[in-house]
């Protein structure tokens, strides 16, 4: 079956919080059935390696089916969190629409 690459954003959503340098993303399917796609396109090693320009020094995913959803909480992405960083624009949703932005195989 031939990849058909298409942005996380055409079939997900995203929540997202922060508490010093941790970010919580959460990352919602629109429709039931692709909630498999994200379990298999959304690896804790893939997201790292989405955000390695923010150097995150570990990622874990927790699945939650009932909502459809994925929850990734994200070690030292935040410098500090945002009281003590100068790159504002890397907190909150910003952060989300990155991870939105990410090419999946949606096959």
């Amino acid at each position: 079956m031939k990849n058909h690459l298409v942005p996380l954003h055409q079939i997900a959503h995203a929540r997202t919080g922060d508490k010093g340098s941790r970010s919580n993303i959460s990352v919602i399917a629109y429709r039931k059935e692709d909630f498999p796609i994200l379990q298999r396109e959304l690896t804790e090693e893939k997201v790292k390696a989405h955000f390695g320009f923010r150097n995150p020094s570990a990622v874990k995913r927790y699945d939650l089916p009932n909502l459809q959803a994925l929850n990734f909480v994200i070690d030292d992405l935040l410098d500090g969190g945002v009281n003590l960083s100068l790159n504002l624009d890397s907190h909150g949703k910003s952060l989300s629409y990155w991870l939105l932005s990410m090419e999946i195989n949606a096959n």
